[in-house]
């Protein structure tokens, strides 16, 4: 009996560590961060998590080996995407343990943060609250496929990478609050940084759409 219950458990264990093993790459856990937002290509995901084309894919292999991502061929693309809310929750979840655990994580942001005027975190009550009464225009920075996937309610959604285009879209008499993946996403930052060098008033908010989800507030998709 006792060596069929230390079987037992060692089979669980087994399975258990498949998912240790699978999030044990740096790279790995940012293709999981970047699929919380929706589904992409191979292609996409290998470009914005800066590696190649071969390395994202064998790392997608080894995330679909654990389950915790699944793919879809449609002509010659193959789309990965999470097989559950679940993995994100916990995506989310280890990020948080490293942030309360680990140092080192609020001294790397605090120094690629500082003498960067305006980007300090929105407060979140203040910003539920100026977002109801309309005082604030919620400035969603990501690739349109990732709003339309979910965004926070009545986020406007103007890309990073248009932004400069569509500044005449924004209105200089009101605050802009940016927000994109979460803490560690940069195009916030960016688009901060070019709304306040053209004299409007914006700030970063901290929270991506996960975040906004697990603090109980709603999140919408599409249009």
């Amino acid at each position: 009996m006792e060596k069929s219950s230390r079987l037992f458990k060692d089979a669980i264990y087994e399975q258990f560590a498949r998912i240790g093993k699978a999030v044990s790459s740096p790279k790995r856990l940012e293709l999981l961060d970047l699929l919380c937002q929706g589904e992409r290509t191979v292609e996409i995901l290998a470009k914005e998590a800066g590696i190649s084309l071969a390395n994202a894919s064998q790392h997608l292999q080894v995330l679909r080996g654990a389950r915790l991502v699944e793919s879809a061929k449609s002509g010659q693309f193959v789309t990965y995407r999470l097989t559950d809310q679940a993995v994100c929750d916990f995506v989310l979840a280890m990020r948080v343990l490293a942030e309360r655990e680990l140092a080192e994580v609020e001294q790397i942001k605090r120094r690629f943060l500082e003498g960067k005027e305006g980007l300090e975190p929105v407060d979140r009550g203040s910003l539920v609250e100026r977002v109801k009464e309309g005082r604030v225009v919620v400035l969603d920075v990501r690739p349109v496929e990732e709003f339309l996937a979910g965004h926070i309610p009545g986020a406007v959604s103007i890309p990073l990478e248009e932004l400069e285009q569509k500044l005449s879209e924004l209105p200089k008499d009101q605050e802009i609050v940016a927000y994109c993946r979460g803490p560690y996403c940069v195009l916030a930052i960016q688009a901060v940084e070019i709304l306040r060098e053209k004299g409007f008033q914006a700030f970063r908010m901290e929270d991506g759409v996960q975040d906004w989800r697990a603090r109980g507030f709603s999140v919408v998709s599409g249009k």
